[in-house]
């Protein structure tokens, strides 16, 4: 963390959209198969309660993820997430371009990611941030590193801090 939390929090007060990579971020990265081969994937229950809470303090939500799962299009509708981007490696250009369609300036996007493929996004928003089991490349990216790994309550840590930056945050959580 090379800025002052001061600073990091003045920008999570101006957070209009949280972009989120999903495996690694919103799951531990791990990716099992069932017995026909389908993809599985484990999201945890207080990340979801998480993102439901930022979206209540009028955050916009957004997913962008290389793979392309049923899976994460059926998690992100339980969540009311409507930003779904699959199948994308270039992450940067993709939330570059949601950030143009929703008219949000990047000084009001965060992203968390875990990998290579997320630093360009990461680079590009104002606030970023990476988990502890995420690859060194991404964490030395991050503005935040969180105590959780992906997976397990990371995606619910960001949350907790962009509506704890928020004015009023004891009444929105």
């Amino acid at each position: 963390m090379t800025q002052s939390i001061n600073a990091l929090r003045a920008k999570a007060r101006k957070m209009k959209l949280m972009a989120f990579d999903v495996d690694g971020v919103m799951t531990d990265g791990q990716i099992y198969f069932g017995p026909d081969g389908e993809t599985l994937k484990v999201f945890h229950t207080l990340d979801g309660h998480g993102l439901k809470m930022l979206a209540a303090c009028g955050v916009t939500l957004a997913i962008i993820t290389g793979r392309t799962s049923k899976m994460v299009a059926k998690r992100a509708a339980d969540l009311g997430i409507t930003h779904v981007i699959q199948g994308r490696e270039d992450k940067g250009v993709a939330l570059e371009a949601l950030a143009a369609e929703l008219n949000i300036d990047a000084s009001e996007i965060g992203y968390a990611g875990d990998d290579m493929p997320d630093i360009p996004a990461m680079q590009w928003a104002a606030l970023s941030f990476s988990v502890p089991n995420g690859h060194i490349s991404a964490r030395s990216s991050a503005d935040i590193v969180t105590e959780c790994s992906g997976g397990a309550g990371a995606v619910r840590e960001i949350c907790d801090f962009i509506i704890g930056a928020r004015p009023n945050a004891e009444s929105d959580a």
